[in-house]
């Protein structure tokens, strides 16, 4: 298993080096040390590799990443996973603003609160977030899931397209066009295949949360709509 010290190795280099990785690789698992609240870790992987980062890290640790899945056992700075296309993100502790910002597939699964902006403009990510979310999170969500098991801020999902929401907590208030929906039997398999992905299945009841989703009343101009866009 490679193990990189980044008090010793440049970020430069190590990022290097795991873009050299292509689908049959046998250096598999990675670990990275003394990450140091640094950013930019472990971007643009384009491989089935795991990489272990023990710490902290800063912002856009993970972004663009596509197969690989990147353990994080410390807090996120912004844009964790930003931009994802597959493989899973697992933050140990909590994430700052934008986490999963315009993900367009794979899982992001943090453990802790994640800040405001969480899931905004996602495109087809799933976001667990086992804590609470901030202010204006999903804001423009196009595709995928955000499941929240604690609460959420203002102005959930405003101007939402077709992304669903799940939270299990209270709602502080729904951003334009956002509102709360019955959830039928298709989002509930959803949510439950959701929370099975991120090891929840027996441990969280998909009766628990409340769903919301887009209202549709902002997809064309509408003069009685004027003040919402």
């Amino acid at each position: 298993m490679p193990t990189v010290d980044l008090s010793v190795t440049p970020l430069r280099e190590l990022n290097a080096a795991l873009h050299r990785l292509g689908p049959d690789t046998n250096e598999t698992h990675w670990q990275i040390t003394n990450p140091g609240g640094r950013h930019a870790i472990a971007v643009g992987i384009d491989a089935p590799v795991t990489v272990e980062i023990e710490g902290h890290v800063g912002y856009y640790c993970a972004g663009m990443n596509k197969h690989a899945t990147v353990l994080i056992r410390g807090n996120a700075g912004v844009g964790v996973a930003e931009n994802m296309m597959s493989g899973e993100v697992r933050v140990a502790g909590n994430a700052s603003q934008a986490a999963g910002a315009t993900g367009r597939g794979g899982l992001l699964v943090i453990e802790g609160n994640a800040s405001g902006r969480c899931g905004i403009s996602m495109k087809g990510i799933d976001i667990v977030v086992k804590g609470s979310i901030g202010p204006m999170s999903a804001f423009m969500a196009q595709r995928g899931n955000l499941v929240v098991l604690g609460d959420a801020g203002e102005a959930l999902g405003d101007s939402l397209y077709e992304a669903r929401l799940f939270v299990r907590g209270t709602v502080k208030s729904l951003g334009a066009d956002c509102i709360e929906k019955p959830m039928g039997a298709e989002e509930r398999a959803i949510l439950e295949h959701v929370l099975a992905r991120a090891g929840l299945e027996g441990k969280v009841s998909p009766d628990e949360f409340r769903f919301y989703g887009s209202a549709r009343r902002l997809y064309n101009f509408h003069v009685d709509n004027v003040d919402a866009y």
